[in-house]
C-alpha cells in the first residue's frame, strides 16, 4: 500500500459545495492522512519541521483546492515557500522528495470549453498549473494528471458534484492500494470523473 497525504486548502470552505464534498470523502478514507491547512494554520504560522516530517512519511502528496485567480489559495504558496527548503526538497543534497508523486485535485469555475484557445481563458487548464508541475519536477517528483471538476459553480450537488467526489475517493483508494500503476497511464492532460472511470476499468482488466 502507498501512504497518501491530502493537503486541503479552501479559505472560504463554509460556502463551498464541491470541495466540501471532496474533503468529506477524503477525510473518511482509511489510511489517508488528511490535513485542513486553513484549520491547522489559521494565522499562516506553518510548522516547517512537522510538515517536512509529514512529507517524508508519505509517498503521494495531494493538494486539493479551488483554482483562485489562476493559482493556488495563498496558504499553499506560503506552505511551499517555507516547507520546500533548499537542501531538503531541491538543490544540493535536496533529494528528500525524489521518487514521490504529486497530485493536484482542483475545482474550476469555468467550463472545459473556457479553457481552450477559443474560450475566454484562452489556454488549457493545465497551463495554469505549470508552476506546480515545475515545482514537482524540481523536487524530482512525478506530477500526476490533475483531477478536475469544471463548471464547479454551476454543477448540480446531487449529481455532478457527488459523482466527482465519489471519483475522488476511488482515485485516492486506487493510489493507496496500488491498484493503479504510476505514473498514471492516460492520454489526457487532466482527469475528470468520466476519464477516471475508464482509467480504473482498464486497470482492473489489466
Amino acid at each position: 500500500m502507498s501512504s497518501i497525504i491530502v493537503y486541503y486548502a479552501h479559505p472560504g470552505q463554509n460556502f463551498s459545495r464541491a470541495n466540501r464534498q471532496m474533503a468529506k470523502t477524503a477525510r473518511g478514507l482509511d489510511g489517508i492522512t488528511f490535513v485542513d491547512l486553513y484549520a491547522e494554520y489559521p494565522r499562516h504560522d506553518i510548522d516547517v519541521d512537522r510538515e517536512q516530517a509529514r512529507l517524508l512519511a508519505h509517498e503521494v502528496i495531494v493538494f486539493q483546492f479551488p483554482l483562485y485567480w489562476y493559482s493556488t489559495p495563498s496558504l499553499i504558496k506560503e506552505w511551499q515557500d517555507l516547507v520546500l527548503q533548499h537542501g531538503f526538497a531541491y538543490g544540493h543534497d535536496g533529494d528528500k522528495l525524489a521518487g514521490k508523486s504529486m497530485l493536484v485535485a482542483i475545482t474550476a469555475g469555468g467550463s472545459y470549453e473556457a479553457y481552450t484557445p477559443k474560450g475566454y481563458q484562452h489556454y488549457p487548464l493545465r497551463t495554469f498549473l505549470t508552476p506546480l508541475e515545475q515545482t514537482a519536477r524540481l523536487c524530482k517528483m512525478d506530477f500526476l494528471p490533475p483531477y478536475v471538476l469544471y463548471s464547479a459553480l454551476k454543477a448540480e450537488e446531487e449529481t455532478e458534484i457527488a459523482a466527482h467526489a465519489k471519483g475522488y475517493g476511488q482515485l485516492l483508494s486506487a493510489l493507496r492500494d496500488d491498484t493503479i500503476a504510476l505514473p498514471l497511464p492516460t492520454n489526457h492532460d487532466v482527469l475528470t470523473a468520466p476519464d477516471l472511470g475508464t482509467l480504473l476499468s482498464a486497470s482492473e482488466e489489466g
